[in-house]
C-alpha cells in the first residue's frame, strides 16, 4: 500500500466518526517529516479521541500502528505519526489557531469528500 492511499484510508477511518473538514495534503515535495498529512476536525475531545480510535483500529487492519502518538488523553489536537503519514485531529478552537492547512498550504492538497460533506450537499 502507498503512502496516498494509506493516507485515504486514514481520512475514511476519520469519516467513519463524523469527522469534519477532512483534508488531505501531499507534503512530500516539501517537507522530509512524511508524504502526507490528513487533517480533520472533531467537534468535542471525545469525538477527537474516537475518530483517533478509528484511524488506529482501520489501520492495524492492515498490519501499520502508529510510530509516535501524542494529545489522546487531552483530546484537543490528536496526532498520529504512521513515518509516511501524519495524521491530525484537531477540535476546532485548536484548528483555527494552529491553521495547519495555511501553514501547510505549499502543499497539494487532494480532495475528501465524506459522507458528512457529501450529505449537506
Amino acid at each position: 500500500m502507498d503512502s496516498e492511499q494509506l493516507a485515504l484510508l486514514a481520512a475514511e477511518a476519520c469519516d467513519d466518526r463524523k469527522a469534519v473538514d477532512i483534508q488531505l495534503i501531499q507534503v512530500e515535495d516539501v517537507s522530509s517529516l512524511a508524504d502526507w498529512f490528513v487533517i480533520a476536525g472533531g467537534l468535542s475531545d471525545v469525538q477527537v479521541r474516537a475518530i483517533a480510535a478509528s484511524v488506529e483500529d482501520r489501520l492495524e487492519t492492515i498490519g501499520r500502528q502508529p510510530l509516535r502518538k501524542e494529545g489522546i488523553r487531552e483530546g484537543t489536537w490528536v496526532l498520529l505519526d504512521y513515518g509516511e503519514l501524519i495524521v491530525h485531529i484537531l477540535t476546532p478552537a485548536e484548528r483555527r489557531y494552529y491553521d495547519l492547512e495555511s501553514f501547510w498550504a505549499h502543499g497539494t492538497r487532494r480532495p475528501f469528500l465524506g459522507s458528512v460533506e457529501s450529505a449537506a450537499g
